[in-house]
C-alpha cells in the first residue's frame, strides 16, 4: 500500500582527499557506466573543496546501533576531507527498491575501495565507517535469498532509533519499499532493543506482509506527515505504529545487527 506516489531515490555522499576530486569523480563515474545504471554525480552539488558542515553531518549520522560501526580513523577522515562528491539514484517504485539499494551499496563500497574516505545516505541520513560499509556490500554480496539481501540494504541505509516523541522510530526504510517502524518508548527503557522490535517488525514485514505484522503486533498503518513529498526522507509507504504486543519475542540487548 502507498499513501503517495512519490518515488524514492538514493541520494548518496562521499568524501574525498584533498587534490582528489577529478580520480574520484572518474571512478565514480566508471562504476556507474558499470553497473549501476540510473546514477549520476550531481555535478550542482559536488565540490573540488572541503565542506565545513560535514563534520556536524557525519556526528549525527553515525550508526547508533551497531557495535565497532566507526573508528576515531573515521570521523578524523571527515574532519580532513578535501572534497565532496554527491550521486543521484534513480527513482524507485516498490518493486526496484532492494535491487537498486544494493547497487547504491556497491557503488559506495567501489568509491571507498578507491578514493573515497567516507561515506553516507543522504536519504535517512545515515553514516558508517569504512570497514562497516564494505562489511555491509560483502554481505550483499553473499546474501541467500531475497529477505537477506533487504535486511542488508535496509541497515545499510536506514538509520534507527530516533526519537519522535512517545515513540522511537526508523527513517529510510522505504528504500526497501517498507513502511517506517514506530515503537512506543513504553515497551523499553532500553533504546537497543526497542531498536532490536524495530528491526524485527521490519524483517516480518518483507517476508510475510504488512497486514500481518499490523496483526501480530497490534499496529496500525499511518501516512508520514513528518517530511514533505519532496523530501528525501519522505517514505511513501506511511508507518506503522506498534501496540502493546511489539514486545513480544523482543531480542535481548545483547543481540546486535
Amino acid at each position: 500500500m502507498s499513501f503517495s506516489e512519490f518515488q524514492p531515490r538514493h541520494v548518496l555522499c562521499m568524501l574525498g582527499r584533498q587534490g582528489g576530486y577529478s580520480e574520484l569523480c572518474r571512478s565514480i563515474q566508471s562504476a556507474i557506466d558499470n553497473f549501476a545504471p540510473g546514477f549520476e554525480i550531481d555535478t550542482h552539488f559536488s565540490q573540488d573543496a572541503p565542506d565545513d558542515r560535514m563534520v556536524e553531518s557525519f556526528d549525527v549520522s553515525w550508526d547508533r546501533v551497531h557495535k565497532g560501526g566507526r573508528t576515531k580513523e573515521d570521523e578524523a577522515a571527515v574532519h580532513e576531507h578535501g572534497c565532496v562528491i554527491y550521486v543521484l539514484g534513480p527513482h524507485m517504485d516498490i518493486e526496484s527498491t532492494v535491487e537498486t539499494s544494493a547497487i547504491a551499496l556497491r557503488l559506495i563500497v567501489h568509491a571507498l575501495n578507491s578514493d573515497a574516505i567516507a561515506a553516507k545516505g543522504e536519504s535517512a541520513g545515515i553514516a558508517h565507517g569504512a570497514a562497516r560499509w564494505k562489511q555491509l556490500g560483502r554481505d550483499a554480496e553473499n546474501a541467500e535469498d531475497g529477505p537477506s539481501l533487504a535486511r542488508t540494504c535496509r541497515l545499510a541505509f536506514s538509520k534507527r532509533p530516533l526519537s519522535d516523541g512517545k515513540f522511537l522510530c526508523s527513517v529510510g526504510f522505504h528504500l526497501v519499499g517498507l513502511p517506517e517502524v514506530f515503537a512506543p518508548r513504553s515497551l523499553s527503557d532500553d533504546e537497543l532493543v526497542l531498536s532490536s522490535i524495530i528491526d524485527r517488525v521490519a524483517d516480518e514485514m518483507f517476508t510475510e506482509g504488512v497486514g500481518l505484522s499490523l496483526v501480530r503486533n497490534n499496529g496500525i498503518l499511518l501516512p508520514i506527515e513528518a517530511y514533505e513529498e519532496d523530501d528525501f526522507k519522505f517514505n511513501p509507504y506511511g508507518a506503522v505504529y506498534l501496540g502493546d504486543h511489539g514486545k513480544k519475542d523482543t531480542l535481548s540487548t545483547g543481540s546486535r545487527n
